[in-house]
């Protein structure tokens, strides 16, 4: 179950100058009425992901199942849309000492910062993992260097049972690892070629980590499917989470200036959600000089770091927290404590976490900043499923408002061309001279 309480972003509630008027919200309805028969014609193409939730899983399960039964760890190699997703799915529906006391452990190897590499490598038995090598493009830099670590390391310790101990998710037909499966008959998954990698993680990229790790996938797309009726039937703005989502955000930032979106859960378990979801908003709207900022925070965490600002710093803000009313542990504070902080007693640690919540979001309300709350019941993989397909759909149609592609990211693909120069790859001689005229060094201080 998930509710919505939009209340402290509306005008009647912290005025017109911070706040949505009902009024804009429903001056949309012809554009939405029209947004939302296009998005159900853009099903087959843009919008593939809306089909994710009802594939079928029976290979995914029983490889999963092979997994958690033949080996002791787990690591994935991969990057951005490739892990973040995982990392979620990971975080938010395996308790946290997962890795202390269950099997297979779980582990990452994103970045090509050579102490994590190490590190990782470190604490893994080659002979008991299995390496899920991810990437769309198959070309991706971080993950065939990390690739290329892991795959000496293989060679070296288990001789030609290497292949056994290998998983490539990549495009069904282009790139290096699509061939390098298929010229070396190692296990694939497929990649739906309509499907972008921040999109990605109700396809095998994150279903078969998933299952092997033991989440209940199936229940993960039942979630999915949920969101996915309720946005496919209703167009009515107040009606469809997704909808309202895109819409509260487009308003604050277009019409108040609210440049930077907040996301605060109140379970560090949903940590990683923002991270995924911080990818999805920034990558997908961030173009043509549009689009919001995108900031983490934890609660109560960050209430002693940052809540100072967003009070009394620049209004440019609006805040999404994030409220689990069920925590599957909770802990009771007893009455045998000093009088002085008396007040604590009986009271369980959830409590408080809630009365935080309740208490921040009053402040902020008090000072006109703008803010939301999503709150789940459980933290399951239903709720997850239902929480991911409706951000990837308010992504979507936020597109249409800011009349912008959701689904590229031209300006990260620079980067790897200049990138590409700097490693002396072939056909990139002209970037390494733009990359030449365009980094100078001629202010500098060196202590």
């Amino acid at each position: 179950m998930i509710k919505i309480d939009y209340t402290n972003v509306m005008a009647d509630i912290i005025g017109e100058r911070d706040g949505i008027l009902r009024e804009e919200l429903l001056s949309f309805r012809h554009f939405i009425t029209e947004t939302h028969a296009r998005i159900k014609k853009e099903k087959e193409n843009k919008f593939y992901f809306a089909k994710l939730p009802y594939q079928d899983t029976e290979d995914i399960k029983e490889y999963g199942k092979y997994v958690r039964e033949n080996f002791d760890y787990f690591v994935l190699v991969g990057i951005g849309g490739s892990s973040l997703g995982t990392q979620m799915l990971f975080e938010s529906l395996k308790w946290i000492n997962h890795n202390q006391f269950d099997f297979p452990k779980f582990y990452i190897l994103d970045n090509v910062d050579p102490e994590k590499v190490a590190s990782v490598l470190e604490l893994i038995e080659p002979e008991k993992t299995i390496f899920n090598v991810i990437s769309k493009s198959g070309s991706t830099v971080e993950t065939i260097a990390n690739f290329s670590i892991v795959l000496d390391l293989l060679k070296d310790k288990l001789g030609d049972k290497w292949k056994e101990h290998i998983v490539i998710t990549t495009d069904t037909e282009k790139g290096f690892l699509r061939k390098f499966a298929k010229e070396n008959d190692i296990k694939t998954f497929e990649i739906p070629s309509k499907v972008g990698g921040r999109f990605s993680v109700l396809t095998p990229v994150g279903l078969f980590p998933a299952s092997a790790l033991g989440i209940d996938i199936d229940e993960l797309l039942e979630g999915a499917r949920k969101m996915d009726l309720i946005c496919s039937v209703e167009e009515y703005v107040e009606h469809n989470p997704a909808y309202l989502l895109a819409m509260i955000h487009y308003l604050a930032n277009m019409r108040r200036g609210k440049n930077i979106a907040v996301m605060m859960p109140y379970s560090e378990r949903l940590s990683s959600f923002v991270d995924w979801w911080r990818q999805l908003w920034a990558e997908s709207l961030g173009k043509d000089g549009l689009g919001q900022t995108p900031v983490k925070a934890i609660g109560t965490i960050d209430q002693h770091s940052q809540i100072q600002l967003y009070r009394e710093g620049p209004k440019d803000k609006i805040i999404t927290f994030i409220y689990v009313e069920n925590p599957t542990r909770d802990l009771k504070i007893s009455d045998n404590i000093p009088e002085d902080i008396g007040y604590l007693k009986n009271h369980t640690l959830h409590e408080i976490l809630t009365k935080e919540l309740l208490g921040t979001r009053a402040a902020l309300t008090k000072s006109k900043v703008p803010n939301l709350t999503i709150t789940l019941d459980n933290i399951n993989p239903y709720n997850i499923g239902m929480l991911i397909y409706l951000y990837e759909m308010a992504t979507g149609f936020s597109g249409y408002l800011y009349k912008i592609n959701p689904f590229d990211q031209p300006a990260v693909e620079e980067g790897k061309r200049f990138m590409y120069a700097l490693m002396g790859r072939e056909g990139f001689e002209e970037k390494l001279e733009e990359f030449n005229e365009l980094n100078k060094d001629k202010y500098k201080l060196e202590i």
